[in-house]
């Protein structure tokens, strides 16, 4: 169970947290109770979420494994564009390095902002990576927003140590995905993993089936969210996102939730 750190920027994750002593508490105390995977991008903010990591971490523990993404950009009022070019993304991990304050970031996901099967400018994108890699600013590479084509396409090239997509009791259309990462023994990154996370539309939270569910079992929804992605696949790593300590104790509480078997067939067909 690790921590997305996406939520710890202002609203629309832009801009600085509400609260900047409470978002470098939430991070020391994920840390504290086991955390060693934390999931950020320099873009997140943008910066924000990087220099809080590091005023809450730095010097970080050997064990901590973080992991950034490049691809994308904000401007000045919050819109998210794409900044994929080769130079952009060796850029944007110098961003990264200078931002968290390391030498190395142990994972750079590449975050695919354009439709389309993979093609000679994800070629271009792959090889700076790669460059990226051997030139020890990076120590692996992971793919982000991919399609089970782009996967094989990029291991014809490198080994890949992670896919990081959309998925979760509402949406899971990359099966396929996670699945061939499952074959490959690959680690398989759900974002969002609540949905949107609260209520909504966009949210897992409000299926009246969860919620039976987690009554029956003495939890809240979330936690039998995300139990259930642990129990889908061994390969499964999950960064739920929160800006609270009180849900983060929640999210962490899943890792040793166990789901009955009348529990996973209810969810098998949420």
């Amino acid at each position: 169970m690790g921590y997305g750190a996406m939520r710890l920027a202002g609203r629309g994750v832009f801009g600085p947290p509400p609260d900047r002593d409470e978002a470098i508490a939430l991070l020391r105390e994920a840390v504290h109770h086991g955390v060693d995977h934390i999931d950020t991008a320099a873009y997140y903010g943008p910066d924000v979420v990087n220099e809080l990591i590091r005023q809450a971490l730095h010097p970080y523990s050997p064990e901590l494994v973080l992991v950034s993404k490049v691809g994308a950009r904000r401007d000045d009022r919050g819109g998210i564009f794409a900044a994929d070019e080769p130079n952009q993304l060796r850029h944007g991990i110098e961003e990264n390095l200078r931002s968290l304050g390391v030498d190395y970031v142990p994972v750079v996901n590449l975050r695919l902002m354009r439709a389309g099967p993979p093609d000679a400018f994800f070629d271009d994108q792959l090889a700076a990576m790669i460059a990226a890699r051997d030139d020890g600013l990076i120590a692996a590479i992971g793919l982000s927003n991919v399609t089970v084509a782009h996967l094989v396409r990029a291991l014809a090239f490198t080994d890949v140590a992670c896919v990081q997509n959309s998925y979760h009791l509402g949406d899971r259309r990359s099966q396929p995905v996670l699945d061939e990462c499952g074959r490959r023994g690959i680690a398989f990154v759900p974002f969002a993993p609540l949905g949107s996370g609260g209520t909504g539309e966009r949210s897992v939270l409000d299926a009246p089936k969860l919620a039976l569910i987690a009554t029956r079992l003495g939890v809240q929804p979330a936690e039998v969210a995300l139990a259930w992605l642990l129990h889908v696949a061994a390969n499964m790593l999950l960064i739920p996102g929160t800006s609270s300590r009180l849900h983060l104790r929640d999210n962490l509480a899943a890792a040793t939730l166990r789901l009955d078997d009348e529990a996973m067939r209810e969810l098998s067909v949420l």
